[in-house]
């Protein structure tokens, strides 16, 4: 998460989406820029792990109906 806050750009390359990090990285390189970058890497990050709980979840459930 402070990854994500500091250097949102190695956020998203770190996770694979190298395209999206260098979009990223272009909007950081302004300073009005960075406060969206960072909120944007930030709320990416937590939907992913959201993403990840619920594809767990999910599974879970199909096992037990099984």
């Amino acid at each position: 998460m402070l990854l994500a806050i500091l250097f949102p750009f190695i956020s998203f390359m770190m996770r694979g989406k190298f395209i999206i990090g260098l979009v990223c990285l272009f909007l950081q390189c302004t300073l009005i820029g960075w406060l969206p970058a960072a909120i944007w890497a930030v709320s990416s990050y937590n939907k992913e792990i959201t993403e990840k709980r619920t594809d767990k979840i999910l599974e879970a459930i199909k096992n037990n109906k099984q």
